[in-house]
């Protein structure tokens, strides 16, 4: 073999490990922002579940002043099992919708007790609530963006091809469904 041929092969090898490491680093970003994407759900799970461990003592801090309003308690409790049994990012969606729409409705009717209002109890755990709201808002606005940076990242060519081939598929975001844009609608009969 001259030296042509040997330089043939050098250059067909050297484009092989340029093409390799070019794979490696994109696989490895890709690995990077999925677990990105992990975190910050595992964000969102932390506080949903604080969100939900707030509530019992919640309805409880309620119950005695609110006996004949019971429907809407069992609505709250209800709507905080089905986020405690979600499991992917769809159902925890959807119960975190329906968690908020039960509370909405627990908050409207607690207006109209202001025994329950002027409760410490029920003041600090109101105080605790809004600030995990805050949190979930914050944490979810955090996923969605890693989100959108990951499901623009293996769209994109040539990590799409990479993507396809490691099996890296676009992320769901944590969005509310169509019932979280409704007033809540109670009824004093």
């Amino acid at each position: 073999m001259g030296k042509k041929g040997l330089g043939v092969i050098l250059g067909l090898i050297a484009i092989i490990v340029i093409i390799a490491v070019s794979i490696i680093g994109k696989y490895n970003t890709m690995v990077t922002m999925s677990e990105e994407v992990d975190a910050k759900f595992s964000d969102i799970d932390t506080q949903l579940q604080r969100r939900s461990d707030l509530i019992p003592n919640l309805v409880n801090s309620v119950k005695g002043y609110m006996a004949h309003e019971q429907s809407i308690i069992d609505s709250v409790t209800t709507a905080r099992t089905k986020l405690v049994n979600a499991s992917s990012v769809a159902e925890k969606a959807e119960a975190d919708s329906e968690l908020t729409k039960a509370l909405n409705n627990l908050l409207v009717v607690v207006e109209n007790y202001p025994d329950i209002k002027a409760s410490s109890n029920y003041t600090q755990l109101m105080d605790e609530l809004s600030g995990t709201e805050n949190r979930i808002a914050t944490a979810r606005r955090d996923y969605n963006g890693a989100v959108k940076d990951y499901n623009a990242f293996i769209k994109k060519f040539p990590q799409s091809i990479i993507a396809g081939i490691f099996n890296f598929d676009a992320k769901d975001y944590f969005e509310a469904s169509e019932s979280a844009n409704e007033v809540p609608q109670v009824s004093f009969d």
